[in-house]
């Protein structure tokens, strides 16, 4: 099991720039993303296959 809020701080943080989220845990990393308090600074784009890249807004 993936610990989506520890990429979430990750990202923030700038020791990630980008993590992808296949379809197949898209479920369970949605639970943990609409709970997370910074998620308005963090995106999602869609890719060829169903994955989404997730980065940090450009401010």
């Amino acid at each position: 099991m993936e610990n989506f809020e520890q990429q979430l701080d990750d990202l923030r943080a700038g020791k990630i720039d980008h993590f992808e989220i296949t379809p197949e845990n898209f479920q369970e990393f949605q639970r943990v993303f609409h709970t997370y308090p910074y998620r308005t600074q963090i995106e999602g784009k869609a890719n060829i296959g169903g994955k989404i890249t997730y980065h940090l807004r450009e401010r």
